[in-house]
């Protein structure tokens, strides 16, 4: 497959190093020739220095004869003109932009990127994802990571594991026969910042971040299970009141209406703003980092801060500091992947990162196959892949002992309409069937290969 991707930042590399390992033709554009010459070192692609929406360094890109282009510059409308110049000029089959300015996306302009006007096939909002991954981690607090899959119905999980979990030192092959009517998965262990694929005789250890499937019927006790029972906070203050901190507002008081919430923003424009524009929140002008600004926002009585600033660096000590004071969870956005080693050790409960949940997004719309939903996880160590079992895919109508699956790369439940199968060496796939797969990074192309009947992803 050949795609150019249009920025050569943080999103741009981690989609090109996806699309590098699985054998794909490459081009990326950036106007900062540092970025282009880092990621042709890195990646060894072909690097173009100039602007993304610039016909002559498209067409010298390779867009007359490419399958798709991805423009996640900083400059929603360098991404918008490209996917359009695109569109026009080469008649490029698939188009994804990354837009930030949450006015493009106002449903008073939705006829804005008909096929007519600006025909882009996907959107992607990294403020959306991540309010949207924030506002699940709420509804299903004592989580570090949470996956919604099959339209709802099924969830994957992560859970730390201190000595109060029930289960710590228990081989997983018992848990059938301890918890006979509980349908529960453990899929991936973290373990000293490695992933582990466990066998039924691998035991889950304190200090190990889990990541296990189950119904969502079943989601409280599960938790309770690995010692996780904590409740839905009802005050919550968020740090930043920047466009992520805006949208997680609006969001939260249409899911969680009965939520009380505090904004701490340190400019007094923008203060001045917020409060014009929410109602029912109040907002505090100050310095998250200062204690006075911390009592006034009563943290001591918070169940969770939500930090949001637009500084790694802020929203990691403020986090921190927000604990020190009394608050009961903290959730961090963490952009930079280098911190994730300090995340555990330092007491952050749980981090969010735009960068990944923009990632998956595109890479749902890049996988071949009849890809329903995909999610990387641990800034891409695996992906969560679910998809559609059709009449001609290796999988069609095989029991799950029969199958030979890649080392790496776990079989999850099975979605049958509205049943959720759990794995069993007598269970059979079937054509219209839903399977969900955890693959190791180094697997997941053998699993796109593993639902291909044919290249429909046009």
């Amino acid at each position: 497959m050949r795609v150019i991707i249009c920025g050569a930042g943080q999103v741009g590399h981690s989609i090109a190093t996806y699309l590098a390992r699985e054998d794909n033709d490459i081009t990326v554009i950036d106007h900062q020739a540092q970025l282009v010459a880092q990621i042709s070192d890195d990646l060894d692609l072909k690097g173009i220095v100039g602007h993304a929406s610039d016909p002559e360094i498209l067409s010298q890109a390779g867009a007359s004869d490419c399958d798709m282009i991805i423009a996640v510059t900083h400059l929603d409308e360098i991404n918008m003109v490209a996917c359009q110049v695109a569109h026009s000029l080469f008649n490029v089959p698939k188009k994804i932009a990354r837009v930030r300015r949450q006015t493009y996306l106002s449903p008073t302009w939705s006829n804005l990127f008909s096929r007519s006007h600006m025909p882009i096939d996907v959107i992607i909002s990294p403020e959306v994802e991540v309010a949207e991954a924030i506002v699940q981690r709420l509804h299903i607090p004592g989580t570090t990571g949470v996956l919604s899959l099959a339209d709802g119905k099924l969830f994957l999980v992560g859970v730390m594991c201190s000595q109060k979990c029930p289960v710590v030192n228990t081989q997983l092959k018992q848990f059938s026969g301890l918890f006979p009517d509980l349908q529960v998965q453990v899929a991936a262990i973290m373990r000293d910042s490695q992933i582990i694929i466990p066998g039924p005789n691998d035991q889950i250890l304190v200090g190990d971040e889990v990541y296990i499937f189950t119904e969502t019927s079943q989601i409280k006790r599960v938790l309770a299970v690995f010692g996780h029972e904590e409740q839905e906070a009802r005050h919550i203050v968020i740090m930043g009141g920047g466009n992520i901190g805006h949208y997680l507002v609006n969001l939260l008081q249409k899911t969680h209406a009965s939520t009380s919430i505090k904004i701490i923003e340190r400019s007094a424009e923008r203060a001045r703003f917020l409060s014009e524009q929410l109602e029912g929140v109040v907002i505090i002008n100050g310095d998250v980092l200062r204690q006075e600004v911390l009592e006034e926002a009563n943290i001591a009585h918070v169940e969770t801060l939500i930090s949001v600033t637009n500084d790694d660096e802020t929203n990691i000590l403020g986090s921190l500091l927000a604990k020190k004071h009394g608050c009961g969870r903290v959730i961090a956005l963490v952009n930079k992947s280098t911190y994730n080693p300090l995340i555990t050790p330092l007491g952050i409960d749980t981090v969010v990162s735009p960068r990944a949940s923009t990632v998956s997004k595109i890479m749902q719309h890049v996988r071949r196959g009849r890809i329903k939903s995909l999610f990387t996880l641990k800034d891409g160590i695996a992906e969560v892949i679910e998809a559609e079992v059709s009449e001609t895919t290796s999988l069609a109508n095989k029991h799950l002992d029969s199958m030979d699956l890649p080392s790496g790369v776990v079989m999850g439940p099975i979605v049958r309409g509205e049943k959720i199968l759990f794995p069993s060496p007598d269970r059979v796939s079937k054509p219209g069937d839903h399977v969900v797969t955890l693959a190791l990074r180094e697997q997941a192309s053998d699993v796109e290969k593993m639902f291909t009947v044919q290249v429909d992803l046009f």
